[in-house]
């Protein structure tokens, strides 16, 4: 009886979803560990049960459909969660696609680290036509890291990931789904994880390819979540009440907004493909100073719905 359980929350992708799912089919020497793979469909149309379905048959362990009606990437998580008991957890996103090695070098990673919470690099993909801006997108949707596995100080995002449940997620619903709209739940979750006492691992082999859509690889979606990003640690100060940590990192964003703002201003007269680097960093540094609600792009849930209507219907 295996003690891993990988979980894929999907909305509306059905050919990326169907390329997840390959890869996990083709993991190698984790035949005795896999428990189950769970694919968490948040589209309120249900629209991945076909996909799951039809790949049944091809999964090398029990694949298990949940559907999670209510648009959100915590709730798709927290759905996930329920259909299983494994002790382990792995997060796939459904537009990554995994090396065939990597599930293998999560579980090595933890073992040789003694992390609760394990993360691996991942290559950012965009289509062509990205223009100028492609590289700064590849960056941007990738994830770099130590050389080495080792114990790392700060956390990652959730989509490749490997995590201990017990200390990680506990509860029945550890995701914040008040985030469902913004993101942003998985650095609540880890907040929690390191308040326990909990580790943070790297695993320098967990190779995953990110495969950005069209719509999402812009420099506009990009500059918005890193605007979001930036938001991030002003909000997480604001919500242990640390008031004078959310003045610091103001601060801080204000600062950074002025010097990546210079920088800026030289590469966008010669027109460099290095701006997209420094309106990244403006981006970031506006994010920490506008921290608030009232401030907060809404990126997921329902906006994602509207950025990829059902198949019968045309994008706007």
């Amino acid at each position: 009886m295996g003690d891993v359980a990988v979980i894929v929350p999907t909305l509306r992708r059905p050919d990326s979803l169907e390329r997840a799912l390959r890869s996990l089919f083709a993991q190698t020497g984790v035949a005795d560990r896999l428990e189950t793979i769970v694919v968490a469909d948040n589209d309120p149309q249900g629209s991945a049960a076909e996909v799951v379905e039809r790949l049944r048959r091809a999964a090398p362990a029990p694949l298990v459909y949940v559907h999670a009606p209510v648009p959100g990437v915590a709730t798709a998580r927290n759905a996930g969660l329920a259909a299983t008991e494994a002790p382990l957890i792995a997060f796939l996103d459904d537009d990554e696609a995994a090396s065939p090695g990597w599930l293998l070098a999560l579980l090595a990673g933890m073992q040789d680290t003694g992390a609760d919470v394990v993360f691996g690099p991942i290559r950012g993909r965009v289509p062509d036509d990205a223009g100028w801006a492609a590289l700064y997108l590849e960056r941007f949707f990738g994830r770099d890291g130590p050389a080495e596995t080792r114990l790392i100080e700060e956390p990652y995002g959730c989509g490749n990931s490997l995590m201990r449940r017990a200390v990680a997620l506990p509860g029945p619903a550890p995701f914040d789904t008040a985030m469902d709209q913004s993101g942003g739940e998985d650095d609540v979750l880890f907040a929690g994880v390191r308040a326990r006492g909990g580790r943070f691992g790297w695993a320098a082999e967990a190779w995953v390819d990110e495969f950005a859509p069209p719509h999402r690889a812009t420099l506009r979606y990009a500059l918005t979540r890193a605007f979001a990003y930036g938001q991030s640690p002003s909000q997480a100060a604001a919500a242990r009440r640390d008031w004078p940590g959310v003045a610091k990192w103001m601060a801080v964003g204000a600062v950074q907004t002025v010097v990546r703002g210079l920088k800026l201003a030289p590469l966008w007269i010669i027109r460099s493909p290095r701006r997209a680097e420094a309106m990244d960093g403006v981006a970031k540094g506006l994010g920490k100073v506008f921290w608030t609600r009232r401030f907060e792009p809404r990126l997921y849930g329902a906006a994602m719905l509207k950025a990829a209507p059902p198949a019968d219907q045309p994008s706007a």
